[in-house]
């Protein structure tokens, strides 16, 4: 009687082993790793492993409503090719129609790991269906987004990855990034499921709807995010490459000893600006840097800490803003917003520009004034002094000519990866002590 009991028991308890081991295997994941039954719009999906912790591996920041879409791009299937900062066990999707004016939905949605850098094929045994709540189709309002559930996919680091969505109706103007500096494609009709790339004919050098892709990873610690202009979208960087000044700071998070082991989220557009919103239909403007601090930077998944690189945009454009401390104020008003969300918040000094078609002396005299009150650390809580890092010694005004792309104002690969070796790593962490880096 006893060794029946004791048989029962233990047949009991392997029961219920079994039983939180598939809770465990099914539930859902917040972005600390915890696992609960909630079903919010941004954590309704199944956790790939029992520990770890979602983070996000790539980001693009909606910039506009793409020109000439009013009936979006109806019967057609659109394949984004986005490159991962890290990799992770399991992965989900942001898909946003900010600037649409009509409901967008999505039928059929698929995620793979591409077969080979900027290719549309999806590597073998790669292909997975997305989900929204179960649900394989979705109808995202206007203004609105939505996260994916989760599918278990192992995802490499640094790798290329092909993002699929197809609707079947007219959706009005397409939510994009432009200037990806990467070559994504479509094709007629629903081709989501299509490994084979054959019949993704069209390319397109835009990310249309694709805002974000996040990972499930027990190795990433978080992500750093970044603000920034066209530097840091990196709009002269080589296409399809991925040599934005980023993807050099991921590769070193990645690589070097000791490095946080964070990933790197690019919230670049270019001509983007602190103060000034850009028009809901120009192409290369995008809402003011305080105007989506918290939807492009304080809203991605596991962001410890924050990198501004902004400023320059609010002196060259029109209207120009010759008052410095207005644009100071404007940056700290995007470190306040960061602190409110107990964030680090890192700034780098304004680049320089002689030689660009645009550069006039009081224009520089203003980045000078800028720049002085950046380094005496009234401003951010470390400094990334670009500046010193790409400029010319004998001309100290412009770029040294290695590190310029030609128009005297962007920097070439090279420069973009001077700019990411002017990071001190250690001082991405939240702990880190206000220092100049």
């Amino acid at each position: 009687m006893t060794r029946n009991m004791g048989y029962a028991l233990l047949a009991g308890f392997a029961a219920i082993v079994v039983l939180v081991s598939t809770a465990v295997f099914i539930g859902v994941g917040s972005e600390d790793g915890s696992l609960d039954g909630s079903s919010q719009s941004s954590d309704n999906t199944a956790s790939p492993a029992s520990s770890g912790r979602w983070v996000g591996t790539w980001s693009a920041s909606p910039a506009a409503a793409e020109p000439k879409t009013q009936d979006g791009f109806a019967d057609m299937s659109i394949r984004n090719v986005i490159h991962t900062s890290v990799g992770g066990t399991g992965a989900r999707v942001r898909l946003s129609n900010l600037y649409g004016t009509r409901p967008l939905t999505i039928s059929h949605a698929t995620l793979a790991l591409a077969a080979a850098p900027s290719n549309p094929t999806a590597a073998t045994g790669t292909m997975r269906r997305l989900t929204f709540g179960n649900d394989p189709s979705v109808t995202i309002p206007v203004g609105g987004m939505i996260t994916s559930d989760a599918v278990r996919l192992n995802v490499p680091h640094a790798a290329d990855m092909l993002v699929t969505t197809y609707s079947p109706n007219p959706s009005g103007p397409v939510t994009y990034h432009p200037y990806a500096r990467q070559t994504s494609y479509l094709a007629e009709g629903n081709k989501v499921d299509e490994a084979a790339g054959t019949a993704f004919t069209q390319q397109s050098p835009y990310w249309r709807y694709l805002t974000g892709v996040d990972v499930w990873s027990a190795e990433t610690e978080g992500a750093v995010a970044v603000l920034g202009d066209s530097i840091t979208d990196g709009i002269t960087s080589s296409p399809g490459a991925n040599r934005r000044w980023t993807d050099f700071l991921a590769e070193r998070l990645r690589t070097e000893r000791n490095a946080p082991r964070y990933s790197v989220l690019n919230s670049g557009i270019s001509g983007n600006r602190v103060l000034v919103d850009g028009s809901r239909f120009s192409p290369n403007n995008g809402p003011s840097g305080l105007t989506r601090m918290e939807r492009d930077v304080l809203s991605r998944t596991g962001v410890k800490s924050v990198i501004i690189e902004m400023g320059l945009n609010d002196i060259i454009k029109p209207p120009r803003q010759y008052d410095a401390e207005k644009i100071v104020e404007g940056l700290r008003q995007l470190v306040e917003q960061g602190h409110a969300r107990g964030l680090h918040v890192v700034g780098g000094t304004l680049t320089p520009f002689g030689g660009h078609r645009g550069y006039q002396p009081r224009m520089e005299a203003v980045r000078q004034q800028v720049n002085e009150e950046i380094r005496a650390g009234k401003v951010f809580d470390a400094v990334i002094d670009f500046d010193a890092a790409l400029r010319d010694p004998a001309r100290p005004n412009s770029l040294r000519p290695a590190y310029d792309s030609g128009d005297h104002l962007h920097p070439s690969d090279n420069g973009y990866r001077a700019m990411a070796e002017a990071v001190d790593l250690k001082l991405l962490k939240a702990d880190a002590a206000r220092t100049k880096l």
